[in-house]
């Protein structure tokens, strides 16, 4: 499984809101995710808006074009899309920066375990 790390930013004003609205996401939407090839899905928000986005999938195009096809998707992504900065008419789906991961303990601690050995 592909480790996905992301980020997008959250409007100031809007933070609150935001926490709110992902206490309960709607059951459809966690649903979708899931079926989706969404796995271990996190959230992680920073005072200043800075939004941090983690999860596990076995193909993040696949992922992301099969929530694409869902009904759900499309609203909960409407909504969403005023949260936040930067987007330039994207939905927030098509606007997240996907980072490079350049450290893995464990793969790390696999790979000194094969050459040890």
């Amino acid at each position: 499984m592909r480790r996905v790390c992301f980020v997008l930013r959250v409007r100031p004003e809007r933070l609150a809101e935001y926490r709110e609205r992902h206490a309960e996401v709607w059951p459809e939407m966690l649903r979708a995710l899931h079926g989706a090839g969404w796995h271990d899905y996190s959230l992680f928000l920073h005072e200043d808006g800075l939004l941090v986005g983690h999860f596990r999938t076995a193909d993040l195009a696949a992922s992301l074009a099969a929530m694409e096809r869902t009904e759900v998707n499309a609203r909960w992504q409407a909504e969403m899309a005023p949260f936040f900065v930067d987007l330039d008419g994207r939905r927030p789906d098509e606007g997240f920066v996907v980072l490079d991961e350049i450290f893995n303990l464990d793969a790390q601690l696999a790979a000194l375990d094969t050459t040890e050995a």
